[in-house]
């Protein structure tokens, strides 16, 4: 019965999308007389100009990302950090990811497949570091787009709060992994 509506739900699937792109520019031609192509090429001309206006963002963030990863720093704080991290119950493995996810996307992408590499697919460090990657966000890199795209300047408390959310994540994904899984 389950592999029945499994396969008919994968079935519907392959539809639902071009069913979309087609439905919702008929609906607001026919329903609405909305001149689809016309706004379609308006909101181009948006984007490429959104896109133009948020490069000097992700260059900084980018370089920022980068001298971080290059000089060093990422291994010294980790070596200083590991005996009071095994001692508080936060696996040392899973810090360089911790530390990467809110920098940069594919930093920590490639910081997980490492983990995952190195201590196999099934190891409670590599469940931790996958929820860990998915119950956090690339906090600087969102920022900037965000933004760099309305033209925000001062960004206040949203990288505390952002960072405090990531900090959240991480400590969760531990705590419910360990709970959970091992």
């Amino acid at each position: 019965m389950i592999e029945v509506v499994v396969g008919g739900l994968s079935e519907v699937a392959k539809y639902i999308i071009p069913t979309l792109l087609v439905g919702i520019p008929f609906y607001a031609l026919a329903f609405h007389k909305v001149p689809v192509y016309e706004v379609f090429v308006e909101g181009a001309k948006d984007g490429f100009t959104i896109a133009v206006r948020i490069i000097p963002y992700l260059v900084a963030i980018l370089v920022a990302v980068g001298m971080f990863r290059a000089s060093g720093a990422l291994d010294l704080l980790l070596g200083a950090l590991a005996p009071v991290l095994d001692f508080v119950g936060f696996p040392p493995e899973n810090l360089p990811l911790a530390l990467m996810r809110p920098l940069s996307g594919s930093g920590s992408l490639g910081l997980l497949t490492d983990l995952v590499n190195e201590h196999g697919a099934d190891s409670l460090t590599a469940k931790i570091g996958a929820t860990m990657y998915g119950s956090s966000e690339t906090t600087f890199y969102v920022l900037a787009v965000y933004f760099g795209s309305v033209g925000v300047v001062r960004s206040r408390h949203a990288v505390p709060a952002g960072l405090f959310a990531d900090a959240v994540g991480a400590i969760a994904a531990v705590f419910f992994c360990k709970l959970l899984i091992g």
